[in-house]
């Protein structure tokens, strides 16, 4: 790749990944020291345990050495393991976005990094590409492909999807995050069966016997551990979409052996931990809004009052269907508890009944249960009118007539937050509200706003500040601002 000759003074960094556990940095600067102008270089490192996280970074000085580097050592061996070599991309946000990122699945055992980047590299510039490998070094089936631009992952894309790579025929799509991918609907097409209550006499061949009428049986395996002993669950995967599910409806809940089989969809584990999550929040909302009424908080219990206790005190009121006293690791009340009746009548008889009566020398507050959120909103209408008048009904009491004597910035904070503004050591004469004009004129003078002293330096100043200006004929006032914890001088002249 031919360079101009003033990309060459430009530095360069590259990343290094997929690095031997037992690399080190003069292991990492040898590999590249033929390619000159090497800067710096660095494995990273765990900061607790120091140990290598099997990446790292070669910084160079001229661009041009780093763009030889990448084309040599890409897929290079180190230390007895394979090594990606690619540009560093700083920004996070370009490397998470999935742009230009495309997945393959169902590649053939003998495809390596060098095997994918040459299937691809054909479509564009690649940044990457890697096959995922298992601990022992053999390939997963998968792997990811980063082209520079989008348009080149899309042509890859239409190029490639359901093309024969190694006598089998691999999916190529584009890259979604695991967050954002979404769950198989009630009408998805799948082939893969997941099978499981199964005797530990039932072989592989009855098993096909019993799946095989139903359609073409592509592979079928019974799970096993170490022993050879079967785990009770197997998979079945046909051919057509349609004959798994017509095994599905035909055979889950049928007794096979001494068992009722479950046969459902065979999905992998982000897949069947979100529809669990989903399941159990479904489940949990619907537990609140049928109990919502029903369920009582009760505190200032007595640390010695058990479950038993509270059940048997509250019994009369109606059915019970839960009773805990809230604990701490160490089995020692918290003082609060919840009961929870059949339904709202018998919770609002309870609270009527209970609330504020002695137990166990202690009187109960005794309300509907609320969740933190609810209890949350609730207390900010319930204080949001008075807060209202803190903040804005409160007018400033100002001398009529006589202008801020302090700094806009300043003027602005007090107003803002309903702060009271009254001077000190006013003579008889004046009202807070309803000002007669002396008749002498004020004078006005700006004096900067004094920096954040002791409460003594401030007692002392303020004394010599009266004390000199008395004897000029002006009385000085001054103004505590608590919330920038200074003090102000107000001037006005002597009657």
């Amino acid at each position: 790749m031919a360079v101009p000759a003033t990309v060459a003074a430009v530095p360069a960094s590259i990343y290094v990944g997929d690095l031997h556990p037992d690399v080190q940095e003069h292991h990492l600067f040898a590999a590249f020291v033929e390619f000159g102008s090497i800067a710096s270089v660095r494995v990273c490192r765990d900061r607790v345990t120091m140990n290598s996280l099997c990446y790292g970074y070669v910084n160079f000085r001229s661009q041009q050495d780093a763009i030889r580097a990448i084309k040599l050592r890409n897929n290079s061996y180190l230390n007895g393991k394979v090594i990606r070599v690619m540009w560093l991309h700083r920004d996070p946000n370009a490397r998470k976005s999935g742009r230009g990122n495309v997945f393959v699945k169902n590649l053939a055992g003998s495809i390596d990094n060098a095997g994918l980047h040459d299937l691809f590299k054909k479509y564009g510039n690649i940044l990457s590409s890697k096959v995922v490998m298992s601990e022992d070094g053999k390939s997963k089936g998968y792997g990811f492909v980063q082209f520079e631009w989008e348009e080149s992952a899309n042509n890859a894309i239409e190029k490639l999807n359901g093309s024969t790579v190694g006598n089998k025929q691999i999916y190529v799509g584009k890259f979604v995050r695991k967050g954002d991918r979404i769950l198989p609907g009630y009408d998805a097409k799948y082939t893969n069966l997941y099978i499981k209550n199964l005797d530990s006499d039932i072989t592989e061949a009855l098993l096909q016997e019993k799946f095989s009428s139903f359609g073409k049986i592509i592979s079928l395996a019974i799970s096993k551990d170490d022993n050879g002993l079967s785990k009770g669950f197997a998979f079945v995967n046909y051919e057509n979409p349609d004959d798994a599910k017509k095994a599905m409806e035909a055979m889950n809940g049928l007794q096979f052996g001494s068992k009722y089989l479950y046969v459902a969809r065979a999905q992998k584990k982000a897949e069947r931990e979100q529809i669990l999550h989903r399941q159990f929040e479904e489940k949990r909302k619907e537990q609140i809004l049928k109990y919502q009424a029903s369920n009582l908080y009760v505190k200032n219990i007595d640390d010695d009052v058990t479950d038993k206790e509270l059940r048997d005190l509250f019994s009369s009121c109606g059915t019970i269907t839960s009773v805990k006293v809230m604990r701490d690791d160490k089995g020692i009340s918290k003082g609060f508890g919840f009961i929870c009746f059949s339904n709202p009548e018998e919770a609002n008889k309870a609270v009527m009944s209970f609330n504020g009566c002695m137990f166990h020398r202690k009187p109960l507050y005794i309300a509907i249960a609320q969740r933190k959120k609810e209890r949350k909103t609730q207390l900010n209408l319930h204080y949001a009118p008075q807060q209202a008048g803190l903040d804005g009904s409160s007018t400033p009491v100002i001398p009529g007539g006589v202008p801020p004597y302090f700094y806009h910035s300043v003027a602005s904070l007090m107003f803002q937050s309903g702060l009271l503004y009254q001077p000190l050591g006013l003579r008889s004469g004046w009202r807070a509200n309803d000002f007669v004009p002396p008749s002498r004129s004020f004078q006005h003078s700006q004096v900067p706003i004094v920096p954040n002293f002791t409460r003594h330096q401030r007692q002392n100043r303020g004394s010599r500040m009266n004390g000199n200006l008395n004897s000029l004929g002006k009385a000085y006032s001054s103004v505590y601002i608590p919330q920038l914890q200074y003090y102000q001088a107000v001037e006005y002249s002597a009657a």
